[in-house]
């Protein structure tokens, strides 16, 4: 996929430093199912030092990004230095690094985002995975939002062993980041009865185990979070990606 991309793209009369931008551009772009926009700058002065494969720099900046599993981001950005390529690859649309690199990290969340991740097949079968009072649940109806004073409220209709008879789950939560790749809902506040109440306990400790970056991260990089921001309507994380090669697709886990 990522050659389909790159291919559309006309080869002559282009400067190095375009054509290298072109190609990273769409090496990233390769990793989602569709986004609205992606742009890609690589820095190098003088362009000559492209034809060593030296980059002085690597800027993407990428929204409305949605991955094969169907989660959803609104903003990533990447921002790397001294970065060292193969630049005979970029011939064949590929982006070949000739050492792992480390960038900084910009992605924001919306909260329609939240709904999307926690609805998808994807996140459903890692959630299905807990089992409570040795019953299998059924999730549906599942809602994120972010509550005035910036914690996350989850809704969700949550079926133990029978389907057709939910239990209405409903907590709100503040959400840090822990040892900087797990992603932890605490000062947790439940509503409703017992029952909602005591299910919504094991599924907040099953999700908090879930939310491991190194669960979710592409092939051959991993991900490292310095801080969270809750938003009006959003979250953002700040931190760096580590990539040792330019990753082809998710880790199957």
């Amino acid at each position: 996929m990522v050659t389909a991309l790159f291919t559309n793209v006309p080869m002559q009369n282009q400067s190095g430093d375009r054509l290298v931008s072109k190609a990273a551009g769409a090496a990233i772009a390769a990793l989602f199912k569709s986004s609205d926009k992606v742009e890609a700058n690589v820095r190098a002065e003088p362009v000559a030092k492209l034809l060593q494969g030296s980059l002085d720099g690597f800027d993407f900046i990428g929204k409305g990004m949605r991955m094969y599993n169907g989660l959803r981001i609104e903003v990533m950005e990447l921002y790397l230095q001294a970065v060292s390529i193969d630049f005979s690859a970029i011939f064949t649309g590929k982006v070949k690094l000739r050492q792992p690199i480390q960038a900084t990290l910009r992605t924001v969340l919306t909260e329609s985002d939240l709904t999307t991740s926690f609805n998808t097949p994807f996140v459903i079968e890692k959630l299905q995975r807990l089992k409570y009072q040795g019953q299998s649940l059924h999730f549906q109806n599942t809602q994120m939002t972010i509550t005035e004073d910036r914690a996350l409220r989850l809704k969700t209709q949550i079926g133990v062993g029978n389907p057709n008879q939910p239990i209405d789950v409903d907590f709100t939560a503040n959400v840090e980041v822990e040892d900087r790749r797990k992603i932890k809902f605490v000062n947790v506040k439940y509503n409703g009865e017992r029952e909602s109440v005591d299910l919504g306990k094991s599924l907040i400790d099953h999700v908090n185990n879930l939310l491991d970056l190194d669960k979710f991260a592409l092939e051959n990089t991993q991900l490292r979070v310095d801080r969270l921001r809750v938003g009006r309507d959003d979250i953002t994380f700040y931190g760096i990606a580590k990539i040792e090669q330019f990753p082809s697709g998710m880790k199957n886990k």
